[in-house]
Order: C-alpha cells, then sequence, then structure tokens
C-alpha cells in the first residue's frame, strides 16, 4: 500500500503593485493610466514557491492576507479543491463579489503552479492538455489611440508577428461616438488587409437598440466577434443582440455562478473566462466545462501567461487574448513570458508550473503595498 504525502502550505506572501501604462488607455465605459496587480506566492516545505496574480487593488491583497490566508495555511498543498472550496466559503457574504473572486482566484492560481512545481510539472501537463499550441488575438485598439498610433499596433501584431486576429475597443463614451467608433473599425480593417479577423469590443457602452444598428456596419466590415455590446449583467440584451446581428456575441462573468446564468440565458456565442479573477485555475476549468455541456467555445480574457496552462487542458477553447495591457506588465514583472510569433503560443515548455515567477527587484519600483 502506497504512503500518501501531505505537505502542508506554511507560506502565502502578498505584494500589491501599481503600474503606469505606456499611453492613456480608454475602452467605451473607463479610462486608466496604470494597471493594479496583486500577486501571492505560496510556499511549501521548502524554497519552491507557486506564484498567483490577478489585475485588482490592493484591497485585494488585504483581503488575502487577513481573510484567505488563515484559511489556507496548514492545508495539504496537493488538495487545491479544499483550499478553493474553503475560500470560497468564506467570502460568501461579502459585498463585492468582484473584489472577493479576484482574491480567491490570486490565491488559487498559486496553489495549482505550486503544486505543478513540486510534482516537476508544466501546470497543464499536471491538468492534462487537450492542445500545447493555442491561437491568440492581439488585443488593444484603445480609444484613446489616435490613428497612428490604433494603426501601429494592428500592423505590429499582424505583419509584424503573424498574429492574424486582431480587437478593438468601440463604444466610445458610453456608445456617444459611433461615428468615431466605425471609422476606427474601418481603419483597423484597412491596416490588417481582407484575411485577417477583425474583432470589436464595446465593454458594454451600447443600449440593446444601438447595439443592433450597429452590428450592420460591423458586420460590412467583416467584424466577427463583438464582445460586450451592451453590459454583461443585461442577460437579455445579450440574448437580443446575439439574435440580431451576424457578429458572434461574446461576454463573461466573475465566477461560475454568473458564467451559468450567461450560459442557460442564450446570451452568448462564446464565453469569456479569466483565470485572474474568475475563481483561478479551479473555476476557470469548471466553467469551461460548464459552456462545453452547453454546446459552447470558450476564450480568455486578459492575463494570457496567467491562462495559457488552464486554456490549454480546455477541448472547447477558441483562443486565448494577447491583452496589450496585461502583455506588458507581465513581460516587466515576471520571467518566463511567452512569444506569441506567428499567431500561437506554446505551453509545453520544460518549465514547471505556468512557468513564471516575479522579479522581485524589478517589480519593487512599482510596489504600493
Amino acid at each position: 500500500m502506497r504512503t500518501v504525502v501531505q505537505l502542508p502550505l506554511e507560506q502565502l506572501e502578498v505584494s500589491c503593485f501599481l503600474v503606469p501604462t505606456d499611453a492613456p488607455e480608454a475602452d467605451g465605459t473607463l479610462s486608466w493610466e496604470t494597471t493594479p496587480v496583486v500577486v501571492a506566492e505560496a510556499r511549501a516545505a521548502d524554497t519552491t514557491y507557486g506564484t498567483g496574480w490577478t489585475y485588482a487593488p490592493a484591497a485585494a491583497g488585504a483581503l488575502i492576507v487577513q481573510d484567505l490566508a488563515p484559511l489556507v495555511l496548514g492545508l495539504d498543498v496537493f488538495d487545491v479543491p479544499a483550499a478553493h472550496a474553503a475560500m470560497c466559503r468564506a467570502v460568501r457574504d461579502y459585498p463585492l463579489p468582484g473584489l472577493t473572486s479576484a482574491s480567491v482566484s490570486a490565491v488559487d492560481t498559486a496553489l495549482w503552479d505550486l503544486k505543478a512545481r513540486l510534482l516537476g510539472l508544466p501546470l497543464s501537463r499536471l491538468l492534462g492538455a487537450a492542445r500545447y499550441e493555442l491561437p491568440v488575438y492581439g488585443s488593444g485598439g484603445f480609444t484613446t489611440y489616435h490613428d497612428t498610433h490604433l494603426a501601429s499596433q494592428l500592423a505590429g501584431w499582424v505583419h509584424g508577428q503573424g498574429i492574424e486576429r486582431v480587437k478593438v475597443r468601440i463604444g466610445e463614451s458610453w456608445g456617444r461616438a459611433v461615428v468615431r467608433d466605425l471609422e476606427r473599425v474601418r481603419l483597423a480593417r484597412e491596416v490588417i488587409g481582407s484575411q485577417a479577423e477583425l474583432y470589436v469590443d464595446a465593454s458594454g457602452a451600447y443600449n440593446r437598440k444601438q447595439a443592433v444598428r450597429i452590428g450592420g456596419p460591423l458586420a460590412e466590415h467583416g467584424v466577427g466577434w463583438f464582445e460586450e455590446p451592451v453590459p454583461p449583467d443585461d442577460l437579455d440584451g445579450l440574448r437580443a443582440v446575439r439574435d440580431s446581428v451576424v457578429c458572434d456575441v461574446a461576454a463573461g462573468g466573475h465566477g461560475l455562478a454568473d458564467c451559468a446564468r450567461m450560459v442557460t440565458a442564450g446570451a452568448v456565442d462564446c464565453l469569456l473566462l479569466d483565470v485572474t479573477r474568475g475563481g483561478g485555475v479551479t473555476g476557470f476549468l469548471r466553467a469551461a466545462a460548464l459552456a462545453q455541456a452547453h454546446g459552447l467555445e470558450v476564450s480568455t480574457r486578459g492575463a494570457p501567461h496567467a491562462q495559457a496552462h488552464a486554456a490549454a487542458a480546455v477541448p472547447n477553447l477558441r483562443h486565448v487574448e494577447w491583452f496589450h495591457d496585461h502583455v506588458r506588465v507581465e513581460a516587466m514583472l515576471f520571467d518566463g513570458v511567452l512569444d506569441p510569433t506567428g499567431g500561437t503560443i506554446r505551453t509545453s515548455g520544460s518549465s514547471p508550473g505556468h512557468g513564471l515567477t516575479l522579479r522581485h527587484e524589478e517589480a519593487e519600483p512599482y510596489r504600493v503595498a
């Protein structure tokens, strides 16, 4: 009879950073000039660390330290679902589901990374890969970009790196600049050519009828993906737009329950998942299985390096979002970043875990907690 090895979690360190963007950024409903990052590092008995992170304010780090760390310290690091369940129970009645989900996500991802590193396996091998090569799409095209900046970014992805799928933001000023939205879509199509795939993201800026009306011109420009045409909690609205436009409609929620409501409402053609905000690797895999049971594909939202290995384990994956802001931040703060040249990233390298480790010295100037 084999002995079951148990290894308690001994340490959970949390660091919070605020990284300036390389230019002012905005979508249809928000603008920002900094990106907040909360990093959780989990350690067992030896010097092996697992790393997880979320794009959330420092309050998420405080929640981890005060509420989640006491629950998971001492638990067997190999039993990640048990830790995930304990954290979800603890924050069940908290009033800010997005913040609590982000906090759980960072810790859950760190624990999965730690487990894979202790076993000497890439995380995708531990989870069981459905594929190792993942298609990506370039994502940026912020509404604050002037035409030259937009054209340069898109050309860099398509003609420079061979990424033949790109996404731009529309819905500027809460849907009050439709003429400019469509002009930017026209420019994007001109820059990338007729063969590359073109996507748009309205960030929930339009009302239902606006979204339906703009769907016609989008189709004329060959747009195949319309992300959050209306607010993602307007499930009836998403379904109405989905039923009326040629583009695939995509949206996502903050966790499994949100995803279940969206899927059962028939609101989307593709469900968006996020390891860093939707319950970590555990939440990602469960939501992907839910989507598959309803005949839907999934795509990732932001944080490509946190998502890649979980995405590799999902048979119904469409692609990975190569989001400019997070790609830049992850390259600044972590070692082990991936190369999207040719339009794909690979998770089959020899590094254990998800392959990324925090570069403490380089990250220190951006620390806020």
